[in-house]
Parts: C-alpha cells; structure tokens; sequence
C-alpha cells in the first residue's frame, strides 16, 4: 500500500478551516510518500446530507484511499460501511473509512484521540462525576474515553432525549449500570461536577457561541473542548477568566489524524512531529 500513492479526504459541513489535511500531507512529505489530503465539504458544495452516499460512492470509485468523517455524518455513515472496527461498533461512530478492496471499512479514531489529549492535558484532575454535552458521533466516542479513562459518573445532556438514552444504555452496557446518566437539570448537575465537557458543535467558527449560560461555569471544574477551529472557543474563554482548568481540542485533533495516517498509509506516524506541525500553523 506504501509504494502507491495516497488519496485521502474529509467529508463534513463547514471544514474550511480543518487542519487535518496540512497535517496528513505534512507527515506524508515527511516519510516521502505521494499523499494528497482534499476537503469534501458539504456546504461548499451545496450538498444536502442525503447526498452522503453518492459522495462516497465517488470517493471508492475514484480511487480514494480512505477518508475522514466529521460533523454531521459520523453517525449516518454507518449503514453505508462494509464493515466496523470493534471499536467503531462498541461507540457506534465511525471518523475514519479504510477504502480497500473494494470494501469500505469504518474505525474510530476520536476516542483514542480525546483519551490522549486528556491524559496529557489534565492529568491528575478529579473525575468523580462530568457533564458532558451532545451525544452525537464525537459525543459517544468522548463519552467511552471519558468512562474508560475513570470518570465514575458521567451526566449527558442532549437535546434529542432518545439519543442520550440510547448512549447511555450502550454506555452502562458496556461499562456497568450507573456510570452514565441523562442529566434532566443542568444548574444541578454542574454544581456539584468536577468537568464539563462539550461535545456539541456550539462554539465552531460556523456556529459561534456557547453550549450554555456561562453563569453556569464555577471555579472548581475544569472545562474540555473537541473544537479547535477555533482554538479558543468562547467556552474556553468564559472558563479561564474563572480560573478553571481548561483544555481545548488540539489533542484530540493531532492524535486522530495519527492514528487515521497509519490506517491510511499502513505507516506508524510521528506523533511528536505531527503536535508540532499542527502547533506551527498558529
């Protein structure tokens, strides 16, 4: 597969701003592969999110390697996959399609991704029990790494009530009875939280703003974004001005791209090298 050129590509709404390609193509140079990453953006292209099959169906047809997988189709792509990655089943999202023989095969690299970020950003933080917002494709994958990493209780708030119900069933299923719950009163449930984590697309260069009143925010939690378009959202902000523990979404946007590389490429990554190209474009 190394001795072939590498086509790769993100498909999502509103990527403009997406380092994802510079850091594929960077770390390909870097290994002196042939590696072209391309955006496929949905809004660029006019495109409704029923066009999602045709999109990747031209992708297989054209030659794609493998793709990436963003906001809104983490979950829609699903019935559209060959196959899934065990881990890919478990979370019930997909962020990376391997393109390959002629079957499209789906894994999930954001859990990781957010895992490491979170090991390496805040490290000895208290994780009695975190509000997480959204439950959707990042939302689950957040939600397993959140649990996996030793959040003992974890509250999901989510507008769509049958989807943070069913996450949380999968969730208990998977981890044991208890550990998750839909949280029904946000004040409450952030009172007494050690961290907030925003999973939602509220805070996005196309969706600015904050997933909550910011009165909400207290001192003693620490705060996590999977955003980094931009980096700084009006979250992270609200929460340092309190003085809170924050960390924002490089982490997890380097360690997946690492992890999609290799699926890509059948290359390991040079995840240091990656940080630092992603910390060079500012």
């Amino acid at each position: 597969m190394t001795e072939h050129a590498i086509l790769a590509g993100l498909i999502g709404r509103g990527i403009q701003l997406s380092r994802t390609p510079a850091l594929h193509e960077h770390e390909g140079d870097a290994q002196a592969l042939r590696y072209l990453y391309r955006l496929i953006d949905a809004d660029q292209l006019q495109l409704a999110d029923s066009a999602l099959p045709q999109l990747l169906d031209a992708a297989q047809h054209t030659g794609f390697t493998g793709l990436n997988i963003t906001y809104p189709f983490k979950q829609a792509i699903l019935p559209l996959l060959d196959e899934l990655s065990e881990e890919a089943r478990s979370i019930g999202a997909v962020n990376t399609v391997v393109l390959r023989d002629g079957k499209r095969v789906g894994h999930n690299t954001d859990c990781l991704g957010f895992a490491e970020g979170l090991r390496r950003g805040l490290p000895q933080v208290p994780r009695r029990q975190v509000v997480q917002l959204g439950a959707g494709g990042a939302g689950s994958a957040v939600a397993h790494a959140l649990l996996a990493e030793g959040v003992e209780r974890l509250v999901l708030f989510e507008v769509d009530t049958t989807r943070a119900q069913n996450l949380v069933d999968k969730l208990n299923g998977h981890f044991g009875a208890g550990r998750a719950v839909v949280g029904t009163a946000l004040p409450t449930a952030l009172a007494v939280a050690d961290g907030l984590v925003n999973t939602t697309p509220v805070g996005m260069a196309k969706l600015p703003g904050t997933p909550l009143p910011v009165e909400l925010l207290h001192a003693r939690l620490w705060v996590a974004e999977i955003i980094y378009f931009p980096l700084e959202t009006e979250l992270l902000r609200a929460a340092r001005a309190l003085g809170c523990q924050t960390l924002d979404g490089s982490n997890m946007a380097v360690f997946q791209a690492v992890k999609a590389f290799e699926l890509f490429s059948g290359r390991k990554a040079d995840a240091g090298r990656m940080q630092a190209h992603f910390a060079s474009l500012g």
